[in-house]
C-alpha cells in the first residue's frame, strides 16, 4: 500500500494536484474535505466533536484502504485542530501493513495564495475563502506547516502547473532525479 501524503497551505493546489496524480497512478483520491465538510454537517469547526470525528474518520478510511492494500492520495492542510501527532500516526498505521507513505509537500507565494481564495472552485467545499481570516490565521498555520515531517518531495505550485508537478512528485517517488 502507498499513501502519498499531499500537504500545503491553504489554496496550494492540494486537490488539483491529486486529480492528476490519481489520473496517473490509478490510486484512490482521498481529499480531507469529504470528511471536514460531512462532520461540518453536524458540528461546528474546532469544537471537541468535530475534531474527534474527523480525526476517526480520516484514521479509519485510511487504516481501512491500508488494510486492504488499497493505494491513497490524501491531501492534508496542517492547521491548529489537527493534533500534531497525526502524520506520525497514518505512517505507523501504514507501516503497520508493510506499506509506504511519501510526503510530498507543496508551497506557493504568499500573494498567490491570496489570489486563489477568490477562485470558483473553492466553494464546492467548505474551504477558506476569506483573505482577512487568511491573514489572521496564516502565523498559527505556518507554524504547522514547520511541524510536518520533513518532505521528501516538495513543489512550488506557484510555478508548476499541476499537470507537472504531478509528473515531477512521480519521478522523485522512483527517484528520478531532483524532486525539488
Amino acid at each position: 500500500m502507498e499513501l502519498i501524503f499531499l500537504y500545503g497551505p491553504v489554496a496550494s493546489g492540494k486537490l488539483t494536484v491529486g486529480k492528476k496524480l490519481a489520473e496517473r497512478t490509478g490510486y484512490a483520491l482521498f481529499h480531507n474535505h469529504l470528511i471536514v465538510d460531512a462532520v461540518l454537517a453536524v458540528f461546528p469547526f474546532g469544537s471537541p466533536e468535530f475534531v474527534r470525528l474527523r480525526e476517526a474518520f480520516w484514521l479509519e478510511a485510511i487504516e481501512t484502504a491500508a488494510r486492504s492494500g488499497r493505494s491513497l492520495i490524501f491531501t492534508f492542510a496542517p492547521e491548529p485542530s489537527v493534533a500534531a501527532d497525526f502524520p506520525e500516526r497514518v505512517t505507523r498505521i501504514v507501516a503497520a501493513v508493510g506499506g509506504r507513505v511519501t510526503f510530498v509537500a507543496l508551497t506557493l507565494p504568499a500573494t498567490e495564495q491570496e489570489r486563489r481564495l477568490a477562485n470558483a472552485d473553492r466553494a464546492q467545499f467548505e474551504k477558506l475563502r476569506s483573505i482577512e481570516l487568511l491573514r489572521q490565521l496564516r502565523p498559527d498555520f505556518e507554524r504547522c506547516l514547520a511541524a510536518m515531517p520533513p518532505a521528501a518531495i516538495t513543489i512550488d505550485t506557484f510555478s508548476m502547473p499541476a499537470e507537472d508537478a504531478a509528473a515531477r512528485i512521480l519521478a522523485g517517488m522512483r527517484g528520478e532525479g531532483r524532486a525539488r
